[in-house]
Order: C-alpha cells, then structure tokens, then sequence
C-alpha cells in the first residue's frame, strides 16, 4: 500500500466529464489498496474570469478581498470532485485550504506556505476516505483571512500535502503524458524521459519548459517528494507500465539524482521565447554600479534573466548585457533611463525578439566540452550566438527568434536526443 498526492490542473477538470475522467484515475489507486488524498485547481479560465471581475470591481481593490474572490474557484472543482467520488462509490469530502489548515505568510497574492497539520488527512486517509484538497490556497492564522500563492500555487500546493503527510509519490495530472526531450511540436522525435533529476527539472522549468512550476519544483527537491508527471486523458484502466517497458506508474518521474541509474550528458534541450536584450555601454567600473542597476528594474518588478558583463581594460569602463521579457523591455527601458545620474553610462541601446535555447544534463558535471559542442552545431547552420550563460548542468545561448526552432532540431540531433532511450 502506497500513500499517494494527485494533483489535477485546470485543463484536467475543465467541467464534469473531465472531473469524472480524473475521478477514475482516483478510483484506479483506491482500487489498487493506495491511500489518495486530491489536491485539485480551479476549472480552465475559471481563474482568469474571477480576476477580471475583480479588476472590474475595483483597479485599487483590497488584496484580501481579491484573495477572497478568486479562492473560489478551487472550492467548486473541489466539491464536484467530491461528489462524483461519492457517486462512483468512493468515500469521498472536499476541504478548503483553511481547513486542514495548510498556513501561510500574509503576502495575499503571491503567500508561501509555512506550516501544514498532517493530522486530519492522515487520520482521514487511514479510515479509507479520499481527501479532496482546495489548490492555490491556504490562511494566515493571525488574521483568519484566506490567502492565495500566485501562479503555480495548485503544484506547489500538492507538493507541500505530500511533504506534510510523508507521500510515497505526488502524481501531477495535466494535459501531456510526461517530460520530453524538447517539445514535440518542435522537434517530432522528442521522447518521453523515464527519469530526470529534481536538479534538472528545475533547470528545465527556469528555461522555459511548462510542465512544472518552478516553485513546485524547488519545494519537491527540499523535501524529498517523489514527482510524476501523468496525463488526465490516458485510458484509466489500461495497465500501468512505465515508458521503460516495466510494471508500474507510466509518465515521468522527477526524483533525486541518485535513483537515476544511467546519466545522459544533455537530457532536455528548452526553448524560451520573446527574449529582449539591453545593452549599458561604458558603464563606469567601480563598486555599487550593478546594484543600481539592478535594483531600479526590481523596484519596477522586472524579472532579469541573462546577464554578461565584460572585463574592462582600463578599470575604468565596462559593458553590462542582460536580458528581460519582450513584455518588460519599454518597461525596462524608462526604468534606466529615469535613474539618469545614479547609473553614469555612455549609452544604452536594446532590442527585442530573442530567443534562449538551453542544453540541459546532470551529465555534463562530468563531460568537459559540452558548451564548445553546442557552439559548433550552431555554427555550422549559421546561427550566431548573442549572449551565452552557463551553470553546472546548463548552457544558455541567446540568438535571433528567427532561428529558434532550427536551432531546437539541430541540438535534439547532435546531442542523439532523436534515437536514445532516455
């Protein structure tokens, strides 16, 4: 017997006949004598709709108000799923997140979870019963008000329930059956990983892969829980074999580096569009100046992904590059210009329609050439390289969006990603 989170997203719920489609995959566990608990989002757009009437309401509206209004969605998900378990013959109650209680900051909007009671799921859970857990939610005990996490928060939200009640495995329901190499819509011959690392997961989520949120993805990792990747709409009760031909949860599992036997050098490769690039040029090279400029694009709320900045000869001056969304760059743009004197510079120029490709592995830790491989491939089908960053287990490359998907096919070929087992 097996203790069990599932996770069911928007798209997996999106009305009835999916919410009675995920009720099977439910009942297939129960069936098979695991303990289930059910974390569950609100119904596709269902989100979107209740924040624009929020927005309607009011442009200046109270973030504890707005936490109230879009909370709701995931309570009727989470009570119809109760209902069609109760009518499948499933022991079946729907709870909201302040009933367990899952307790969070009082950052309304975008709160973190710090504190989840196990005990009432676990005591439940034992007695047979299917918990049927509001995501994206939860209270912040010193002023009863509920909260909401922020994009993301129904995974993060599964992860936290199965940390909490020490879950064998949280299945991720969504709307593809796993993992890929790259995306398929991109590179056809993309393949279904069996395994990837939490380290690489995470890599894959920052780059541009949409499987899994990044925060899902972090919290799984700190706490050691078990991830797989499923679909909603593979047949319930086709037998359960995993992509490598074995008995078991079929999907993709996200799990610790160590449970992999077999470490590929490059296991994915990411494509991350509508990249804008900024240029600071004869920027002065003294202590405090990257601060300046990094801090007046916090302050606008801009994300900075990419940043070079090169090494000046003189000790005088330098070049700071670095990249934003295409949506931020006029935003960016009046940010840096309005510092004027705090950020002394000779000029600033920028441009939009990047695109990042990242080439992903545990297995480049051990491989030394990885990086000069990628340039190559991209050399010889004339693609040039604007920017290049790189960690551990990734090298990022910033080139014109126009060659973006060639670039995809070329990496997912040279690194044997097209023919492998992986």
């Amino acid at each position: 017997m097996a203790r069990i989170v599932m996770k069911f997203g928007g798209t997996s719920v999106a009305n009835v006949d999916k919410i009675r489609q995920a009720a099977l995959h439910i009942r297939r566990e129960i069936d098979a004598g695991n303990q289930v608990s059910v974390v569950v989002s609100a119904m596709a757009g269902k989100t979107n709709e209740l924040v624009a009437w929020v927005n309607e309401a009011s442009k200046f509206h109270d973030a504890r108000e707005y936490d109230a209004v879009v909370a709701s969605g995931e309570q009727v998900t989470a009570g119809l799923m109760a209902i069609v378990l109760s009518e499948m013959g499933v022991p079946a109650r729907s709870f909201q997140g302040w009933q367990i209680p899952i307790e969070t900051d009082d950052a309304h909007g975008a709160a973190r979870i710090e504190n989840i009671d196990p005990s009432m799921l676990i005591d439940r859970m034992d007695k047979g019963m299917v918990c049927v857990i509001t995501g994206f939610q939860g209270i912040y005990p010193p002023t009863g008000r509920i909260t909401t996490l922020g994009r993301g928060g129904s995974d993060t939200s599964a992860v936290a329930v199965a940390a909490a009640v020490k879950a064998d495995r949280c299945d991720i329901y969504t709307d593809v059956d796993g993992v890929y190499t790259t995306d398929p819509r991109i590179a056809p011959k993309a393949r279904r990983m069996a395994r990837i690392s939490f380290e690489e997961m995470l890599e894959m989520a920052s780059a541009g892969a949409k499987v899994l949120m990044i925060r899902s993805v972090e919290m799984a990792m700190a706490h050691s829980v078990r991830l797989c990747v499923r679909s909603t709409f593979d047949d319930p009760n086709a037998p359960q074999v995993t992509p490598d031909g074995v008995p078991g949860v079929p999907g993709t599992l996200v799990c610790d580096e160590e449970e992999i036997m077999e470490k590929q050098i490059v296991s994915g490769i990411t494509l991350a569009r509508a990249e804008a690039k900024i240029t600071l040029r004869g920027v002065k090279d003294k202590p405090g100046v990257a601060a300046a400029v990094f801090g007046a694009l916090a302050d606008a709320n801009i994300v900075v992904d990419m940043i070079v900045q090169n090494v000046s000869d003189d000790g005088a001056r330098t070049d700071i590059t670095f990249t934003v969304p295409d949506s931020d760059y006029d935003k960016a743009m009046r940010a840096l210009e309005t510092t004027g004197s705090a950020i002394e510079r000779e000029s600033i120029s920028g441009s939009k329609g990047g695109a990042k490709i990242s080439v992903i592995g545990v297995g480049m830790r051990s491989h030394a050439g990885v990086a000069a491989s990628m340039f190559r491939a991209l050399a010889e089908k004339g693609i040039n390289i604007q920017l290049i960053t790189t960690s551990e287990i990734k090298t990022s490359v910033l080139i014109d969006e126009e060659y973006a998907e060639l670039a995809v096919r070329v990496l997912h070929t040279y690194y044997g990603l097209d023919k492998q087992d992986v």
